[in-house]
């Protein structure tokens, strides 16, 4: 990301550029900053944009052909249309000789590096990762945020926070938005407040139900389940929460028997180290066996629901009576 900034600063671009990766929040930022150094934001004649796996190759070439009108560069955007998993015809041809006024930029989520058009903006052009960020990044960037608003909050808190948002920016953005609403006036973030404002997400919710079954509280594990189904939450994205919820503790386990440490295990899961500090207290509880014969059953539930032996609602209670029996 700082070599797109250093681009910019010194006005020296490449002609392609592919973002990728599962930071969205990111992603959009440095698009519209690398877009803007480009052409001027109004500039709607000299930019386009495409969406989806619907866009035509033969199409993108022939607007990079057509000169821009009244300005100096032609600018097109590209976002998820899949061209970097399947085949793409002619573009990649085209990527090593591309105009001198005509800039490309992709945007996509998942890519294949054994593609034609990874190897060809590789050759060509700049290639930028835009991974979920790790425990530390969201802090200082949270905190960085509460500075300019002249509010402060604990460790304890902050940590509380992101467990609600998970590590999603734009959603710690919206609950961020939400608690700087809610406090105005006020210096210090309380855990009262955040409590009383922020989303838990499902997955927040999955994991209380993985820790009462951990704990072998089975009525309070159901009662999350059935809580859940309130929400109208599916049963079978609850199955595979679930099932993730269940691999993360084998991973962890799997990594603490290795002798890894905290941030590492958090760095090689893609959680927060926080999260691991969790996931630690339950997987203990857990002989491995036990960790890798719940995958099993998990996998096996959802088989037994797509061949109508087992309804999703049943298929997941089982589960979890099962795994909370005392």
């Amino acid at each position: 990301m700082k070599s797109i900034l250093e681009d910019i600063k010194n006005n020296e671009f490449k002609h392609v550029y592919l973002f990728y990766g599962e930071e969205g929040y990111l992603k959009k930022q440095y698009r519209d900053k690398l877009s803007s150094a480009w052409l001027p934001e109004d500039d709607t004649m000299n930019r386009t944009v495409f969406r989806g796996k619907g866009v035509s190759p033969g199409e993108v070439i022939d607007l990079g052909e057509t000169l821009p009108f009244l300005a100096q560069n032609r600018v097109i955007i590209l976002e998820e249309t899949g061209f970097f998993k399947g085949q793409c015809e002619k573009l990649p041809e085209y990527l090593s000789q591309l105009p001198d006024y005509l800039y490309l930029l992709f945007v996509e989520e998942e890519i294949d590096k054994r593609s034609r058009m990874y190897k060809a903006v590789k050759n060509t052009g700049k290639i930028v990762e835009f991974a979920r960020q790790n425990e530390g990044t969201l802090m200082r960037w949270v905190l960085g945020t509460l500075k300019k608003e002249g509010r402060k909050i604990t460790k304890q808190d902050m940590e509380l926070f992101l467990s609600c948002t998970g590590n999603d920016m734009y959603q710690i953005e919206n609950e961020l938005e939400k608690l700087l609403a809610y406090t105005a006036g006020r210096d210090v973030i309380s855990t009262a407040d955040i409590e009383a404002v922020c989303s838990v997400q499902v997955a927040n919710h999955i994991f209380d139900m993985v820790r009462a079954v951990a704990q072998k509280d089975q009525k309070q594990a159901l009662k999350l389940y059935y809580d859940l189904l309130e929400l109208k939450e599916p049963p079978m994205r609850i199955l595979f929460l679930l099932a993730r919820q269940f691999n993360h503790l084998l991973q962890i386990k799997e990594l603490s028997e290795a002798g890894y440490s905290q941030s590492e295990m958090a760095s090689k899961i893609g959680v927060q180290s926080f999260v691991v500090r969790n996931y630690l207290g339950y997987a203990g509880k857990y002989r491995k066996q036990m960790l890798q014969e719940a995958l099993d059953d998990f996998l096996q539930a959802e088989e037994e629901v797509k061949t109508g032996r087992l309804t999703d609602v049943m298929s997941v209670e089982l589960l979890i009576v099962k795994y909370s029996a005392a």
